[in-house]
């Protein structure tokens, strides 16, 4: 095959994002204080981020090296189930930081750490699930015009995908909705009871408010085109509407772990100490709050 630009930057984007989430994998795995359920739900992130990053690169080496009918469909597979890990880890994200202002007091608890594991268990479940489908079957690899923008998913599957996504979306606008209505009923309390300026309070709402901003804007700017292109083209279009909106929802996997991971301060200490050649797996942290990361 002659080789597509466009296939080399998402193998390029694909390198970046396996490295960057690797990084993150191995300091959760390895900080033995990383137990507890904000860095799973952390971790999962991760994890799923670096399987989408590997798939990348597996699907350039297949379609250009070995190109099989069968590979194609192990390499898409991995991308579904990955792809879809992550914007679910993202909502178990979400969900955790709403509890943890909404259920404070109740929230370091064994319940949480089961309630971790539940989410956890349903997120990877249904992504693998979603992965399978291809490979048991559901592709349009024998009948091409009933294939999607990416083949050789089905329209029917692709549409499946885009809606669930939606779902996801909606739910986490809505979470988000009310963690900012409780970060602004916090902050006002704060100031009240500590004689707080008007000024200061309307500066500690502006910043949460606008860090929440930054995570749903990215989130939604990467992913609702390539969503919203699943539901109206069709397998006749341009294979370069697909790049064009597939690029960008990569880029969300490049994004997450600046946005929860590199930017919370324990991961920061441990990278640190990993360069100054002083790691230690059982270092003390201050316990934080979801909300906090």
């Amino acid at each position: 095959l002659a080789l597509n630009p466009w296939d080399v930057v998402l193998c390029v984007s694909g390198t970046i994002i396996s490295c960057e989430n690797a990084i993150v994998v191995v300091v959760i795995f390895y900080t033995l204080a990383f137990r507890a359920p904000m860095f799973l739900l952390i971790g999962s992130l991760a994890t799923a981020d670096l399987l989408a990053g590997l798939g990348l690169i597996l699907h350039f080496a297949f379609v250009y090296f070995i190109p099989s009918e069968a590979v194609s469909l192990l390499t898409v597979g991995l991308l579904v189930t990955s792809f879809t890990a992550s914007v679910s880890s993202l909502l178990t994200i979400t969900i955790d930081r709403y509890l943890s202002l909404y259920n404070a007091l109740t929230y370091y608890s064994e319940r949480t750490v089961t309630r971790t594991y539940i989410m956890l268990i349903l997120t990877w479940g249904a992504s693998i699930c979603y992965g399978l489908l291809p490979i048991m079957g559901w592709n349009c690899l024998k009948e091409p015009s009933a294939c999607s923008i990416v083949k050789p998913l089905t329209k029917n599957h692709l549409i499946i995908l885009s809606v669930s996504f939606f779902m996801v979306f909606a739910v986490m606008l809505q979470l988000y909705v009310q963690i900012c209505k409780i970060v602004c009923r916090h902050a006002h309390q704060i100031a009240v009871q500590r004689h707080f300026l008007a000024s200061s309070h309307y500066v500690t709402t502006r910043k949460g408010i606008a860090t929440l901003a930054v995570i749903l804007g990215t989130f939604a700017s990467c992913w609702l085109p390539f969503a919203i292109y699943c539901l109206l083209g069709d397998y006749s279009y341009p294979a370069l509407y697909t790049y064009v909106t597939l690029l960008p929802a990569t880029y969300n996997s490049m994004i997450n772990p600046v946005i929860y991971a590199f930017r919370n301060q324990e991961i920061q200490k441990v990278l640190w100490t990993v360069c100054c050649g002083c790691f230690s797996a059982t270092m003390p942290f201050r316990s934080r709050s979801p909300s906090d990361v």
